[in-house]
């Protein structure tokens, strides 16, 4: 996922359907630094991790 899209969807009030490692997340925030977006996934809230945005996947259409 390019950066201005995992940006888009962080500021989104609408959920996407993002995924990462085959597990749907939520993108909290995508850092200015380098190439990474604070992301839990849906099924853990609790656990927020740092996550390329290369790994990262938006499923259209579904």
């Amino acid at each position: 996922m390019n950066r201005q899209r995992a940006e888009e969807i962080a500021q989104s009030a609408d959920m996407k359907n993002v995924t990462y490692n085959g597990k749907q997340v939520y993108i909290q925030h995508v850092s200015d630094q380098n190439e990474t977006a604070r992301v839990f996934a849906l099924n853990d809230t609790e656990n927020e991790f740092d996550a390329q945005l290369a790994q990262l996947n938006e499923k259209l259409g579904g």
